[in-house]
């Protein structure tokens, strides 16, 4: 198997899956490039993202630079002499001469079929969307948003009951499957995207997180596992907010927003055209629990 040099760019949970099958894979990676530290929690202290951590656990050198535009990050990531930059949800558009600064130039593991979802939330639209078949794409990075060549595509199909979280995990494996399989040969042709089918994925907004159940059962259930396990839908039940952790559809019928049955099962709220049935929920400042946990301690 050949050996490429490697500059890995990536941030959250999903660019771990990639760095640690390149890792695995024995190419040689000479530096890791990830977001600042941001301060979370309670206590609000600095954490490190996903791949840093993973990056220090395997002995890996790892650059934070604020920005990409300053000529200091420019020359050490030019200095790498790598082979491939390969970029994962990173988090920053990368300039011209970074996107040039290796032989095989960048290339990046999306999470959707482009030119289908371009943009920074591609998992949690397709599955509000209600998409049957999802999907990776390796493309050679250009200066557009996701506008690049594609080189390599993997599909799988999209269950009606998965989450964004599910979902999320499984293109995290296809994307670390793919980039091996890259990395691995040589003769690759780049498709160039349609621009006429693109669509955007732009990031989920606190305000799109409210659940409205006067909209049709299937959009709102769909909507409900689209944001599962993050941001996370919420609903007034009660006059209290609630996050919706868990949904399945239902079959009543009855005025939109109102509450058809309550048991340990879930509560089944009315839509227009059918119903949803919530069964792990969260109330604010406090743990998620299930429908009979909920109904022990509330009346409806």
């Amino acid at each position: 198997m050949k050996t490429c040099n490697i500059v890995f760019m990536g941030t959250p949970d999903f660019a771990v899956s990639a760095l640690k099958r390149i890792y695995e894979d024995g190419h040689n990676i000479t530096l890791v490039l990830t977001q600042p530290d941001k301060q979370r929690g309670r206590g609000m202290a600095f954490t490190p993202s996903p791949v840093k951590a993973f990056a220090l656990e395997k002995g890996l050198e790892v650059y934070q630079p604020d920005s990409l535009k300053c000529e200091e990050a420019q020359r050490i990531i030019k200095e790498q002499n790598a082979d491939y930059i390969v970029v994962a949800a990173y988090g920053k558009l990368l300039p011209p001469a970074v996107l040039s600064a290796a032989k095989g130039g960048s290339v990046n593991v999306h999470a959707s079929l482009l030119p289908k979802y371009r943009g920074a939330a591609p998992i949690n639209r397709a599955i509000m969307a209600g998409d049957k078949v999802g999907g990776v794409t390796v493309m050679q990075m250009a200066e557009g948003l996701d506008t690049g060549d594609m080189l390599l595509v993997k599909e799988i199909p999209i269950s009606d009951t998965m989450t964004a979280g599910e979902y999320h995990d499984k293109l995290a494996s296809l994307g670390a499957d793919a980039i091996s399989e890259f990395l691995a040969g040589d003769n690759f042709v780049p498709v160039k995207q349609d621009d006429s089918l693109a669509t955007y994925a732009a990031k989920i907004e606190k305000s799109e997180t409210e659940v409205d159940f006067s909209g049709d059962s299937v959009t709102v259930y769909n909507k409900i596992r689209g944001l599962s396990p993050y941001p996370c839908a919420f609903a007034y039940i009660n006059g209290k907010r609630y996050k919706l952790k868990e949904a399945s559809l239902g079959n009543g019928n009855g005025n939109c927003g109102t509450v058809l049955s309550a048991s340990p099962d879930g509560v089944e709220i009315a839509c227009d055209n059918g119903s949803v049935i919530i069964k792990v929920l969260q109330p604010e400042g406090k743990r998620a629990m299930t429908a009979a946990e909920f109904l022990a301690g509330n009346k409806l």
